[in-house]
Parts: C-alpha cells; sequence; structure tokens
C-alpha cells in the first residue's frame, strides 16, 4: 500500500490528515505537542467488522495485547472482540479491568515467573503452557490457593509456516511443547486435577500469504485432532493462532481475506464441528486489529541539505517508532508510509530524507521520500503505527520525553 491509500483511509479536512475525523493540528494541541501516537476507533471497529462478516459465525476474536496494550484502546476493543491474550501479569490487570470475564483472558509466552502464574491462577484466567517446569508451577499453585487451573497446552508444531515476518512454530522453540511430547504429558498429567480445556498452537506472525495461513490451519485441526485423543475430557479450546499480516511497504500486498475465510469455513464447518462440537474456535490476532488504525506524528524541527541531500529533522524517532527505522539496523529496511500530514494532499516537490533527534545514524524514519517541500513546523506522519510502536521501541534511549498516545 501507498502512503496515498492511507490518506484516503484517514481522510483530510483543509488539506490535513484527520484522525478519528480530527485534523491533526486539532489533536497535536489537544495532546501538548508532538511527537505522538494517535489510533483511529473508527478504523479499530471497521476491521472488526470486517472481520466478523467474512469469518465463520462461530469463530471468536481474540486481542493479542503485545501488540498494543494502550489502555483506552484495550478498553474499547474489549466491547468488539471476544478474548484477549496477554502475556505479562501487567497485560494480564489491564485485560481483567475489562467487561471481558477472567475465563476468556489467556496468558501465553515463555517464563512465567511463579508470581504471575499464582496471580493467573487465582484469577481463573487460561494459562497456555510453555513447558513441564511451567505446568508443575501452575499444579502447585493451584494446590495452594485449592482451586483447578484453566490451563491450555501451547503445542510446538512439527511443521513450519513459510512467509511469517517471525516463525514462532516448527523445528526447535522457546513457545510452547514439542508436538511429539504431548501425549506422554497428556498420559502422564491426566489426573492432576486441572482444568485441562484444550491447544494453542501458533505457528508464526506477520504473513501476508492468505493460501499459506489457511495451509498452516488446516494442518493445526490435523495436529489437534491426533492429539486431542489423549484429552481426558472433550476439547472446549481450540486456539489457532493468527498471524495475519499487515503491508508495511509499496511492495507489500495487503492479506486476502477472503481466501482465509473460505478455508475457515470448511474447517469450521467440517472437522472442527464433526469432531469438537463443544469448542468455539479462536482466531488470536493482534497487529492485524490495531496496526493499519495508528499513525505516529513527530514535527519538523530543523532542515539542513548536506552535500546535495535533503534532511528533515524531527522531534521524534527510533526511540518512539523502532520498527520504521528498521530495528537498529538488524533487518533489510524499507521504509514506512509517510506523508507531510498538514499538506496531506499536495503533490510531491522533492526528495527528502526524514530523521530522529537521536545521535545515531540508525534514527531513520524514511529514506529519500518523494514529498512536497518541508518546512520547520510541518508535521511528518507515519503510517502503520497502531501495532509494536511505543512500548517495542527504546522509549529510554538518550533520554528524550515520552509521546503521549490518544484514542480519537
Amino acid at each position: 500500500m501507498n502512503a496515498a491509500e492511507h490518506v484516503t483511509a484517514f481522510g483530510t479536512m483543509a488539506g490535513e490528515l484527520r484522525v478519528g475525523g480530527m485534523p491533526l493540528s486539532r489533536l497535536a494541541a489537544r495532546v501538548g505537542g508532538t511527537p505522538f501516537f494517535a489510533y483511529d476507533r473508527g478504523l479499530v471497529d471497521a476491521r472488526v467488522e470486517r472481520l466478523r462478516a467474512a469469518l465463520p459465525s462461530r469463530v471468536e476474536l481474540s486481542f493479542a495485547m503485545k501488540a498494543n496494550p494502550m489502555p483506552a484502546l484495550v478498553q474499547h476493543l474489549s466491547h468488539l472482540i471476544d478474548r484477549i491474550d496477554v502475556a505479562s501479569a501487567l497485560e494480564m490487570q489491564c485485560a481483567l479491568d475489562t467487561t471481558i470475564p477472567s475465563d476468556r483472558v489467556s496468558f501465553a509466552g515463555p517464563g512465567k515467573t511463579p508470581a504471575e502464574i499464582r496471580q493467573a491462577v487465582a484469577a481463573g484466567v487460561i494459562l497456555e503452557i510453555e513447558s513441564t517446569t511451567e505446568l508443575d508451577r501452575v499444579l502447585a499453585a493451584g494446590d495452594d490457593l485449592g482451586l483447578a487451573p484453566n490451563v491450555a497446552l501451547r503445542v510446538n508444531p512439527d511443521f513450519a509456516v513459510k512467509g511469517s515476518g517471525m516463525r514462532m512454530g516448527g523445528g526447535p522453540q522457546q513457545f510452547g511443547i514439542d508436538a511429539e511430547e504431548v501425549p506422554r504429558i497428556l498420559a502422564e498429567y491426566s489426573d492432576s486435577g486441572m482444568n485441562l480445556l484444550g491447544f494453542h498452537v501458533f505457528a508464526g506472525s506477520q504473513n501476508l500469504n492468505a493460501e499459506i495461513i489457511a495451509e498452516s490451519q488446516r494442518r493445526t485441526v490435523d495436529l489437534v485432532t491426533q492429539l486431542a485423543e489423549g484429552l481426558p475430557k472433550p476439547l472446549r479450546y481450540l486456539n489457532l493462532g493468527g498471524g495475519f499480516g499487515i503491508p508495511y511497504t509499496e511492495r507489500d500486498r495487503p492479506l486476502d481475506l477472503d481466501v482465509v475465510a473460505a478455508g475457515l469455513h470448511a474447517l469450521v464447518d467440517g472437522p472442527i464441528a464433526d469432531r469438537f462440537p463443544e469448542a468455539a474456535p479462536v482466531i488470536e490476532l493482534g497487529r492485524y486489529l490495531v496496526g493499519e488504525s495508528g499513525v505516529y506524528v513527530t514535527r519538523v524541527v530543523d532542515r539542513k541539505v548536506s552535500r546535495g541531500r535533503t534532511y528533515l529533522v524531527v522531534d521524534g524517532g527510533m526511540h518512539h517508532q523502532l520498527a520504521a527505522s528498521g530495528n537498529f539496523g538488524q533487518a533489510i529496511r524499507r521504509n514506512y508510509p509517510l506523508i507531510v500530514g498538514n499538506r496531506a494532499d499536495a503533490d510531491a516537490g522533492e526528495g527528502a530524507t526524514v530523521v530522529g533527534c537521536l545521535c545515531t545514524p540508525l534514527d531513520l524514519l524514511g529514506d529519500d521520500v518523494e514529498l512536497p517541500r518541508a518546512e520547520i513546523g510541518d508535521l511528518i506522519v507515519i503510517f502503520q503505527a497502531g501495532a509494536y510502536g511505543l512500548t517495542a521501541s527504546p522509549t529510554a534511549f538518550l533520554g528524550h520525553p515520552a509521546p503521549a498516545e490518544v484514542l480519537v
């Protein structure tokens, strides 16, 4: 997707980009200046509505809070979705402060501490088990509290998903229990007193290939069908993961949701209905729900020309929006879509390189981007900033002030 398509999605007013119907300059004044993140609740609503229309009605949507744990956004989503997935005690508390019931909050991730596990057992959330050590700790907490813990086994599948931005299944992994070990664990712990609900299989994230996602879901259902034979009770929790990607650069093509949905309809109406009548399949999404709803807004504080190259120096940077800079230079860097937000309808007039205010050449937000001529005081907007932005960035690096966040 290119910048013009993003401008169309958000809309403009008197030449300025709007977020939630509010022009950028007014929004900047409202939050106390730049830089800031802004999330458009209307775009979040539209994404959930699109998913609900496409996916089988039996499928439940879970929000992976790690994508964006801003409390106001989480609260807003809690009225639109069915479940929340968390990865720490702090995220768990944020989820429990919403209207989502505790038994519809899942807690995943390796390295859960005994204290976190105890809190989760006491709250009644679903603990997605990553190892036998973790399982023993969960059972010990349940015995101590006099409760039967809600448990699902996270499975490291015996297949990998191609095309994912991050592979989280297949081969050796810190995530989940190897599929071939699951039958032994089920037999060993079948009488342990836990409330064993089912399985979670998450093979990869940020995938834009619908056919690959659909194939992964088919293989996941086949795998779970085999593993479910060892469950002491009928399977009631079937988390198929997610991995739905969003386009970050012009060369990326959006995910064909209809292809994914067709595959899910076939699974839900076929093997899932036949084999797991008590289970509502769960699709767990983070960036796909909120990533395209957010912008990062920063202001030009200097304009300089160095040996023929124009630099726009802004008051933000990689300490707030690390992914747009290329993640400390460790990835092949491509420009995220960006514009001069207060002149969103102006034609490009020059090539400029947008850099942040940090003392490192890695603080690069846009390399040789075609933009309208920008001056000091203009607002630079980076799209696709609704997920893995502020909380996934090194905010303490060089000690600059934290940006504001606002949901509009």
